[in-house]
């Protein structure tokens, strides 16, 4: 099917038969042309001028930033300025805030006086915050009117605002008093008072609340919209959930870059330059080289014990990486569990005993495994003598100490970020791996000093 899509699209547009194309552009899905500008960059432009404006404008909204700023810089004057101008303030914002100055400026240039004011006062908001999300575009009602009247309303301004699901109630003073989903509104007696169909069960976002604190209210209640208030409560405008799930999205690619050990891309993988790519990656490998020095001099504090007893540094390998193992579970099923507002700070506690007990018990089952092995390694080939007990020992101590440590880490450092006000997503796996490659091996040779001290050592 998308093969075909992309080779009718082809035809039209290589027999230049700009009437057809156009006609058939326009009985497409919206995702359709999507694909079609993706599969086809070189004429993104082309199917853009095609397009009548008001489904141009609707492509062009869903289409990623890279892209959108590709057609921007070659769309004809006409068209360009037709679209800015249709584009709701939410996504016009989006696009604002990711174009350079200069750019910006050209294309607040294209709005009328009450627009270019409302983009700018958009702008005006934190980048991260519900403010950037918003649309001023909604319908407001009074307590005293009747539903009659707001219907009349609601035919005249509707179509201009970005969602008619929900309708908010405001007093002279434009404070908010509560949301009535329109269905409440079409099944009511057409004398009734609005005010008779508020029940204040009301929830909003503050303009200045971050956007992850959107995203789990959204997640919390089952809304297609959600006011945004002042420190007043003044109604200002509204957060749509697809908005929302952009958000959600972006968020969520950003946390899995950086539990990768890089930062987050902000372009699609494949249209990522390589040297950027090499920047983003490098800083991470950079401080975890460093990091993997300590290893090196926590290993040259041991030479002595090494040599003597050189089957230590066979299992040196088992021991950092079932710690690092452990460490980077433990870090992202908590960084996860944060993202989606199962856990937050206040709750260290319950998680640091809960993986103190996980800790244990993964512990001794590796404990278990490994004093398994050795004793049947020694079995069907010797090679510990008679101190296969205590290297076991050793191992299996080893073991449950480092991936103990391991689950503590990785579960507290996303909570001691997050304390801190930083990304909890800065504690990425390799970064608790790293920590706890140094760690594993003083925990590794203390017990091997405590069990080999005077018999092997």
């Amino acid at each position: 099917m998308e093969e075909k899509l992309v080779n009718d699209a082809l035809e039209f547009i290589e027999a230049d038969q700009d009437r057809e194309l156009k006609a058939w552009l326009n009985e497409l899905n919206i995702s359709d042309v999507e694909h079609l500008i993706d599969e086809l960059p070189q004429y993104a432009v082309k199917i853009i001028e095609t397009l009548s404006t008001k489904r141009a404008v609707n492509v062009f909204r869903i289409l990623d930033f890279p892209t959108q700023e590709r057609i921007i810089k070659k769309l004809a004057g006409n068209k360009l300025t037709e679209i800015i101008r249709q584009l709701p303030p939410d996504d016009r914002t989006a696009l604002f805030s990711e174009l350079k100055g200069d750019a910006v400026k050209k294309l607040l240039i294209l709005l009328n006086d009450e627009d270019r004011i409302e983009a700018l006062n958009l702008l005006g908001y934190k980048v991260d915050s519900v403010g950037r999300l918003m649309t001023p575009d909604f319908i407001a009602v009074k307590t005293e009117w009747t539903v009659q009247r707001v219907l009349s309303h609601i035919r005249r301004y509707g179509k201009n605002s970005e969602t008619i699901d929900v309708v908010y109630v405001i007093d002279k003073e434009g404070v908010l008093l509560d949301d009535i989903r329109i269905r409440e509104i079409l099944l009511s007696d057409p004398d009734a008072k609005i005010g008779s169909l508020t029940d204040n069960r009301l929830i909003s976002l503050n303009v200045n609340d971050p956007q992850e604190e959107a995203i789990q209210t959204f997640r919390m209640n089952n809304r297609v919209a959600l006011p945004v208030v002042d420190d007043n409560n003044i109604l200002l405008g509204i957060v749509t959930v697809d908005d929302i799930l952009w958000v959600a999205n972006e968020e969520f690619t950003e946390d899995m870059h950086r539990i990768g050990g890089t930062e987050a891309l902000d372009e699609p993988y494949l249209d990522v330059p390589v040297f950027q790519l090499y920047k983003k990656r490098i800083v991470w490998l950079i401080v975890l080289f460093f990091g993997e020095l300590l290893t090196i001099t926590a290993m040259s504090n041991f030479e002595n014990q090494i040599a003597k007893v050189v089957i230590l540094a066979t299992f040196i390998p088992l021991i950092i990486s079932s710690g690092g193992n452990s460490g980077s579970q433990a870090a992202t099923l908590i960084i996860q569990a944060m993202a989606l507002g199962e856990v937050s700070v206040k709750d260290w506690w319950r998680v640091m005993r809960r993986e103190i007990f996980s800790g244990i018990l993964l512990g001794f089952t590796l404990f278990a495994l490994s004093f398994g092995v050795i004793a049947c390694w020694q079995l069907l080939a010797p090679s510990f003598a008679e101190h296969y007990i205590r290297i076991g020992l050793v191992v299996g101590f080893s073991l449950l100490g480092v991936v103990l440590w391991g689950t503590l880490m990785g579960s507290m450092l996303p909570l001691l970020l997050k304390r801190l006000k930083a990304d909890p997503a800065v504690s990425s796996t390799p970064f608790v791996a790293t920590l706890v490659d140094v760690t594993g091996l003083i925990i590794y040779f203390s017990f091997a000093l405590l069990f080999l001290e005077g018999v092997l050592l």
